[in-house]
């Protein structure tokens, strides 16, 4: 038995070893060599609680026992760690475990070398079920009440810093998507204003000297030539048109006007209608007054305009139905679904290069706004794009201008 001092030195080390990383597996290490150490035991072994496969996996052991990590997996009720998880009590076994029902052999555990048996729940502090950690001795070794206290002050802790680690995981992934969905923000930005520069050199900025040369040569022929002037002016006038055109082109690209216009539920009417009367069966469920932040709005917008693009080039449908609607839940959904051909999900670059480009373009918009985009397709059975956008994040504002 320890004594109060050398147990409080225990802990201390227990509290820095756990409190220490935010790296799982050196605490779950570090925690297995304590709990060794503390309890008089030769060897210990932690189980985590897999949520998905619904079973205890080994995550943990000491010395000798590296390669069985990651391999036993037990079900609730399987051997004595199952019986724990499933019934969160404490089972110690002094002797003859073999005699035990609960007990179960495990090859890869050894557990003929070890006779008695200490096993541990760890619960979260909401109740939820972490994990199981079991302390083995190969001679018969009656755990004392220190023991057991310890041991669960341990899977306390231990309980504490998984939550910690996951939540700093979670929060470290959250961090790296984001720094990737705002490099891929800048770089499309970037693409775009090139795009536009592109677009107003090679479009207006030629029109407009064309123009130039023109009104020139019209002013020397005005009087000499009148007629030749007249005809000058006249293709003059035909650039002043197209240049007028593509600036408005490039203009509602940035933003598209018809949204300043006429609000989001008829520009998605507008633009369905544009692109696909007449060539589908078209369905329209478009939700009456729904009012959103500008920029959710573009996003909408721009979503239905690829989407709808994609199905008329590339779907070959016979029926085509565009919804928004506000949810119960707090969510405002956006669906675009067809009976055309389909593509395998997972495989998008299946359906061309263009689709999938478009559909990685879609997603990003989504998520700027807030929102997650999913998309259910396989070949032969249509496709259903689903856009949802939080309530709250597209909450309607009194005044949206």
């Amino acid at each position: 038995m320890h004594s109060i001092e050398a147990e409080n030195r225990l802990l201390r080390r227990a509290i820095e070893a756990i409190t220490s990383s935010v790296d799982l597996d050196a605490v779950l290490r570090a925690s297995v060599d304590l709990v060794t150490e503390a309890t008089g035991g030769d060897v210990c072994f932690l189980h985590l609680w897999d949520e998905e496969g619904q079973c205890l996996v080994l995550r943990a052991a000491s010395a000798g026992f590296e390669e069985a990590v990651g391999r036993v997996r037990l079900r609730l009720e399987e051997g004595v760690a199952g019986w724990v998880a499933a019934h969160r009590d404490i089972v110690v076994i002094p002797e003859d475990k073999w005699a035990d029902p609960r007990y179960k052999y495990i090859p890869e555990l050894r557990g003929e070398l070890f006779t008695s048996l200490l096993s541990v729940p760890i619960v979260s502090p909401t109740g939820g079920l972490i994990g199981v950690f079991n302390v083995h001795s190969r001679r018969a070794h009656a755990f004392s009440e220190q023991d057991v206290g310890f041991l669960r002050l341990t899977a306390s802790l231990v309980a504490g810093a998984i939550e910690h680690t996951s939540l700093f995981a979670r929060l470290a992934e959250k961090e790296r998507a984001l720094e990737d969905l705002m490099r891929r923000t800048i770089e499309a930005q970037e693409e775009e204003r090139r795009r536009v520069a592109t677009e107003i050199h090679d479009g207006v900025t030629q029109q407009l000297v064309s123009v130039w040369y023109r009104l020139q040569a019209a002013r020397r022929a005005v009087r000499s030539a009148p007629e030749r002037a007249e005809r000058e002016l006249a293709t003059a006038q035909g650039l002043v048109d197209e240049a007028l055109e593509d600036a408005r082109v490039a203009i509602h690209d940035l933003r598209p006007t018809v949204l300043d216009d006429l609000g989001l539920v008829p520009s998605l009417r507008a633009l369905a209608l544009r692109q696909l009367e007449g060539e589908v069966e078209l369905e329209l469920d478009l939700e009456e007054g729904l009012v959103l932040p500008p920029h959710h709005e573009v996003a909408l917008y721009r979503i239905t305009q690829e989407a709808v693009n994609n199905v008329r080039k590339h779907a070959e449908a016979r029926r085509v139905r565009v919804s928004l609607r506000g949810e119960e839940g707090d969510e405002v959904v956006l669906v675009v679904e067809d009976d055309g051909r389909g593509f395998e999900r997972g495989a998008t670059e299946k359906a061309g290069p263009r689709v999938s480009f478009g559909l990685q373009g879609m997603a990003e918009r989504a998520a700027l706004a807030g929102g997650v985009l999913t998309v259910d397709s396989a070949p032969g059975k249509g496709t259903r794009l689903e856009v949802r956008i939080p309530r709250q994040l597209a909450g309607a504002s009194e005044d949206r201008r």
